[in-house]
């Protein structure tokens, strides 16, 4: 480890703890050469196993690349795709394993684009599932339509209870 400020690479360990839920490691550290204090964290590195079963690490930009083309013409800018992008990971890391497979990523990636818009929704769940003709979006929308009914019953209900 380099001191951040002399760059000397002798550096000691003060304090540990367990940060992020257990996700990852902070380290409080003194530079042995100029004395100065500075704080680490590591963190397990992501790592996508690929169909073809290659693997690389996991990059919230490349899972934030495929929703916006799914958005295009949607009104999200990129607050909300940098958003979705943390909620992918930290749902990802938050599953527990270092290794994750392309597909648990598009699954997490549903969710939250649902609640972001559900046409972007659309649009990348029928690459994602592998739509394969109009019945399947007709299914797709009766689910989306299906819930939306629950939720608006459910918000009726908790007013009325008021």
């Amino acid at each position: 480890m380099h001191c951040p400020y002399c760059r000397h690479t002798d550096t000691r360990v003060l304090d540990s703890r367990v940060a992020d839920d257990g996700g990852a490691i902070r380290r409080r550290r003194s530079c042995t050469a100029c004395n100065k204090r500075f704080t680490t964290v590591e963190q397990i590195q992501l790592t996508v196993c690929k169909r073809s079963g290659a693997t690389e690490p996991f990059s919230r930009d490349k899972a934030v690349s495929g929703v916006r083309k799914a958005c295009k013409g949607r009104p999200v800018d990129e607050d909300d795709l940098a958003r979705l992008g943390q909620q992918v990971e930290h749902a990802l890391r938050a599953a527990g394993g270092a290794e994750v497979s392309s597909h648990e990523v598009g699954l997490a990636v549903l969710e939250p684009l649902k609640a972001l818009d559900k046409v972007a929704y659309l649009r990348f769940a029928s690459v994602y599932k592998n739509f394969t003709d109009v019945s399947d979006f007709a299914d797709e929308i009766a689910t989306l339509m299906a819930a939306d009914a629950d939720n608006e019953f459910a918000a009726e209900q908790r007013s009325a209870g008021s």
